[in-house]
């Protein structure tokens, strides 16, 4: 099993929950090589009021969420400590687990492919939109010619509108003629390199079609940019028990869209966070992993299988339109930090990881519910965030949450009574 031999560095580090904040980032600066400003910027707020100020409109202030480390990843041989963004109890320590099991059998593995968009033209009041999809395709060249006018450095860079696809939909409003633009975006999540060359061949498609286009948009439905893993869950491990719980609960998604949404969540629960500590648009992600669900009958994004040995083998495969480069990923200090602790430098290789810790969090989730149920995991964590919030302090929030947890009680009114006992 690898553990970066060549540079020794592991994401492997036992304890790391234990230790205080500042000894937590000092493990991370030293495996990703933080400076002490951007140690710095960790510690306090790093997105500044006059950066917040140029990102979006009538600011008054930033929002923030804790951001935590997910260790024990190993993907592709490689080991990554994983920076998450988010304000759900035990999602880090899950995805934490859930990787160290995975590395029992060798970590993740993983497959993606190239970063191709989808930008629509929508043409309207079309008289004959067969006889126009076959004018649009038959000119498909120099469509693709103007496309790529738009951005010389993106075709240069190898990118750029690679094709098209012309579609007759049945609508409320009449036929309408949907002409698709297939742009590799390379580095980037692509929308606006995308939405630039849907305005600057409308014209064209009018003139071909004879009708009137109105929208010029990419969609978040990227299906042809996926990211897929596998990840090996040993049944000595984790009990054959809780594989075939895994086994019932993978089922019960699939024959059930109620069960389903709720387990395409906690996929997503890994996934957006990472994509909110890396800059990225998660509501893009999240709008185009859901509707990828929904393609043919909403089913889960996973799929769980038992080997001959009768381990878990667990898949992911899910659209993950997201970037290394430009918007908040390079505004954003924060963003920016994130990404060095990652150590990606390629759009793909955030997209290896997304799906990995989408299937990773998949698989705690599903063992926890199979075995001892969610709320188990969940308890110590909300019973913290209910002393916190009724004023407890330092070594009071460990007590409340102790007898709250051996209890089994975790209510406010009980947090509220148990403070003033201990500080009377």
């Amino acid at each position: 099993m690898s553990e970066n031999m060549s540079d020794g560095k592991t994401s492997r580090i036992p304890g790391f929950y234990k230790l205080s904040v500042e000894e937590r980032l000092e493990k991370v600066a030293e495996f990703a090589g933080l400076t002490e400003e951007e140690k710095k910027l960790l510690l306090d707020k790093g997105l500044s009021l006059e950066i917040a100020d140029r990102m979006i409109e009538n600011v008054i202030g930033t929002f923030e969420l804790p951001l935590g480390i997910a260790t024990n990843f190993l993907i592709d041989g490689r080991d990554y400590l994983i920076p998450m963004a988010i304000e759900e109890p035990s999602v880090v320590a899950a995805a934490s687990n859930a990787a160290k099991v995975a590395r029992v059998k060798g970590g993740f593995i993983t497959d993606v492919t190239p970063p191709v968009m989808i930008g629509q033209v929508q043409i309207t009041k079309v008289k004959n939109p067969f006889s126009a999809k076959m004018e649009i395709l038959r000119n498909k060249d120099e469509i693709i010619e103007k496309a790529n006018e738009q951005d010389s450095m993106l075709v240069k860079l190898g990118g750029g509108c690679k094709d098209i696809e012309v579609r007759v939909i049945d609508t409320i409003a009449g036929p309408m003629v949907i002409v698709h633009l297939l742009v590799d975006v390379r580095d980037a999540m692509g929308a606006n390199a995308v939405n630039t060359m849907a305005e600057a061949v409308a014209p064209m498609l009018e003139k071909l079609s004879g009708g009137r286009v109105r929208l010029r948009i990419v969609s978040n439905l990227a299906k042809y940019r996926l990211a897929r893993a596998k990840a090996v869950f040993a049944r000595e491990v984790i009990g054959e028990d809780a594989v075939e719980g895994i086994m019932q609960a993978y089922a019960f998604a699939k024959a059930d869209p109620f069960r389903c949404a709720t387990h395409n969540k906690g996929i997503m629960n890994g996934v957006s966070a990472v994509v909110i500590a890396t800059g990225n648009d998660f509501r893009a992600v999240e709008a185009g992993a859901h509707s990828y669900a929904a393609c043919d009958g909403y089913k889960p994004l996973t799929c769980y299988e038992v080997n001959e040995d009768g381990d878990l083998v667990g898949t992911i495969e899910i659209p993950t339109a997201v970037g290394v480069v430009g918007g908040a990923t390079r505004v954003n200090p924060l963003a920016r930090i994130c990404l060095k602790i990652l150590g990606v430098q390629k759009a793909e290789e955030l997209s290896r990881i997304l799906a990995a810790v989408g299937l990773a969090q998949n698989f705690a989730a599903l063992r926890a519910l199979a075995t001892e149920g969610i709320q188990r995991g969940h308890m110590e964590l909300h019973a913290r965030n209910i002393a916190i919030s009724v004023g407890a302090k330092g070594e009071e929030v460990d007590r409340i949450v102790e007898i709250m947890v051996k209890e089994r009680k975790i209510k406010m009114d009980y947090a509220k009574e148990l403070l003033e006992k201990l500080r009377s």
